[in-house]
Parts: C-alpha cells; sequence; structure tokens
C-alpha cells in the first residue's frame, strides 16, 4: 500500500507542478519539504496539492478522505511538512476508514 500511495501523491505532485512556474516545482522526493519552514508551498497551494490527492486517493482506491482536518492540524508535528510525513499520515487516516 506504501508503494501505491507514493505513486498517487508523486502522480498529484505532477499534477500541481502542471499549475506552477518552472521555478515553482515540488521535487517529488519523501525528503521534500512541502510547507513550514523552508517549505515550497504556500498555504494555497498546500491545499491545492491536499485536494488534488483526495481526488486521486478517491479514483484509485474509492475511499473519500479529509485530509486537512482538526485532527491534522492539532497535531504537535505537523502532518504536512514533508512528503514522507504527509503520506505517513495519509496511511494512518486510511486504515482508519478502512477498518470503519
Amino acid at each position: 500500500m506504501e508503494e501505491k500511495l507514493m505513486q498517487l501523491i508523486f502522480n498529484s505532485i505532477d499534477e500541481l507542478n502542471e499549475q506552477f512556474s518552472n521555478d515553482i516545482q515540488l521535487k517529488k522526493s519523501k525528503e521534500t519539504i512541502i510547507f513550514g519552514k523552508n517549505g515550497q508551498l504556500d498555504s494555497l497551494a498546500l491545499v491545492n496539492l491536499l485536494v488534488v490527492i483526495e481526488q486521486n486517493i478517491e479514483d484509485e482506491l474509492n475511499v473519500s478522505l479529509t485530509i486537512a482536518d482538526e485532527k491534522a492540524m492539532s497535531q504537535e508535528h505537523s502532518p504536512f511538512r514533508t512528503i514522507e510525513t504527509l503520506m505517513n499520515y495519509i496511511q494512518i487516516l486510511l486504515k482508519d476508514e478502512l477498518n470503519d
């Protein structure tokens, strides 16, 4: 599941990168800092990325998720810091959703 989820995130990054100018391109790496200190995205771009990821998850996995929710915002460490922390957080959401 981790590989499939990472591919969904990378596909979402490709979609988002098409909308950005060439000087703002997210690198497809687990270590890429996406939000916060030294992050490449502002809050609007982050929301756009999350929406694209949510849509791709629904299309590919037939699961409806809300990634930017109260649970995410109350975390001591932001799940939106890097691609890897985002993926780990989405895995938790998927596990919770599939177990309900």
